[in-house]
This record gives C-alpha cells, sequence and structure tokens, in this order.
C-alpha cells in the first residue's frame, strides 16, 4: 500500500510516539561546492513551536528543503515523525510537512478560496463529503470559513496568508513550516495570525527574522549561524544573551527588550 492510500485509509506508516522532526548529522553541499549544512542534529517534539533563527546564509532555507525531500543528496538523515524522508516515502512525508512560503501568492492559484484549499487532499484522492468537511475545518482553523467563494486575488495580503495556511491545514500535516509569516503584515493581522498559530494542535517550525515575534510564539529557538547550530534553547534566554545576538548578526528592534515580554509556555 502507497504512504498516501494508507493515509486515507487510516493506515499511516511511521512510528507511534516519535519527534515529529529528528534531523541527524545533516551536511549538504551543493552542486557549486558551497557547503550550506555541516553535521546539523535537530530533533522537534510532537507540538513544540521552535522558530529557526540565523542571519541570511546561515542554511535555514537549505535545512527546510531537506524536510520534505525538495533537497537529497547530502549526508546524515532527516525522519518526520519516525518516517525516514527517501524516495519511497515522499508523497507522505510532504503531506506530513506542510510548507507555508513567504509569499502566498506562490501557494493560491485557484479561481476560489475553497479550490484552492481543496487542492492538495483532492490529489491525494480525498472526495466528496470527506473533502468537503476538510475544507470547510481548515477554513474554520484560520478563520476564513466566511471567504470560501472569494477569489484569493480579492482577499487583503493578511487574509491571503491566511487562506495559505489554510491550504497546508487541509492535508493535516504532522509539522507546520512557516516562512516569515509576519512579514508585510499590519499589526491587527499580525496578532490574528499569531493568535491562530497559538491555537493549532501541530508542530511548528518558524524561520523568521522577526525576533518579537519568535518570543511571541516560540517558547524554543534554534540559532542557525554558518551551516552549524550555534545555540538551541529558550527563546527568552536566546533574546537577552548579547554575545550570541551580535556574533550571529541578530538584532532585536530599536528599544525593544525582551525581558520585559511574558515568554510563552509550551
Amino acid at each position: 500500500m502507497d504512504p498516501v492510500t494508507a493515509h486515507l485509509s487510516g493506515r499511516i506508516p511511521g512510528a507511534a510516539g516519535a519527534p515529529s522532526l529528528e534531523v541527524s548529522g545533516l551536511a549538504y553541499a551543493y552542486p557549486d561546492g558551497h557547503q550550506a549544512l555541516f553535521g546539523v542534529d535537530l530533533t522537534v517534539a510532537r507540538g513544540e513551536r521552535v522558530a529557526l533563527l540565523g542571519p541570511n546564509g546561515a542554511g535555514k532555507t537549505t535545512l527546510v528543503l531537506h524536510l520534505n525531500g525538495i533537497l537529497v543528496g547530502g549526508t546524515g538523515t532527516v525522519c518526520v515523525a519516525g518516517l525516514p524522508v527517501e524516495r519511497r516515502n515522499l508523497a507522505e512525508i510532504r503531506r506530513r510537512v506542510g510548507i507555508v512560503f513567504q509569499d502566498p501568492d506562490d501557494q493560491l492559484f485557484m479561481p476560489t478560496v475553497r479550490e484552492d484549499v481543496a487542492f492538495g487532499p483532492g490529489a491525494a484522492g480525498l472526495r466528496g463529503p470527506e473533502l468537503r468537511a476538510r475544507v470547510v475545518t481548515a477554513l474554520q482553523r484560520v478563520g476564513m470559513e466566511d471567504f470560501a467563494d472569494r477569489p484569493p486575488h480579492h482577499l487583503s495580503f493578511g487574509q491571503r496568508r491566511r487562506v495559505a495556511v489554510a491550504t497546508v491545514l487541509a492535508m493535516e500535516p504532522e509539522i507546520l513550516v512557516l516562512d516569515e509569516p509576519s512579514s508585510n503584515l499590519d499589526p491587527a493581522s499580525r496578532r490574528e495570525l499569531a493568535d491562530i498559530l497559538r491555537s493549532l494542535d501541530v508542530t511548528v517550525l518558524m524561520v523568521t527574522h522577526d525576533l518579537p515575534y519568535a518570543l511571541e510564539l516560540c517558547p524554543r529557538s534554534v540559532v542557525l549561524s554558518g551551516g552549524a547550530i550555534a545555540a538551541d534553547g529558550c527563546t527568552q534566554d536566546l533574546l537577552c544573551d548579547e554575545e550570541l545576538m551580535r556574533s550571529h548578526r541578530l538584532e532585536l528592534p530599536f528599544g525593544f527588550d525582551p525581558r520585559s515580554v511574558t515568554a510563552p509556555t509550551a
């Protein structure tokens, strides 16, 4: 039975109780010889919200592209819920690892919101009442159920980002990976998205330069620098470490004191 059929039938492969994400010794060099990752080890438990921080060129995108098999061929291993990221598992891995891109227009291409959210599970074989229920549930989770029949290009940027999240949630992922989720959002949209992300019962890996947003949402942060993990710990503790921040080119907004914020709990 192939992985998608197994999922649709309720028989999902993978190790019960395994971490959502387990990266061990991951190293990767691009064809031009540029070494982007150097032996990365990272474990993320089910239900954790973790921020992936680091300067441009740190290897964050390269790491994320290994999580669902877009990049392969390096050394080391990546497992999602105990399932190795390798060719025979790619269909199931790509359902389990939902990536929300920085620009929602990279994900929204159908005539209506409803069709966009239905596209993924429909392509995986879901049909009829079950597909309709999956779409409704996903839209409800992001507060966009009243916009199901609207063309995506008629929505605000913040609304389109929420619909992009719904397209991923409709696949019932194990891990939700968000690339700069707060970028280009006005304050109200930023707060609304934060409320949505806090309410989700999935593992969240948030790639961001927005350090206050990381502090608001993620109890744990990982600093990636020069293709290696430089720090892994409580977000508030890391942001208060001035030497760590300076040495890895991480800067807080002027006047922002991470000590003044009540840190989130897991």
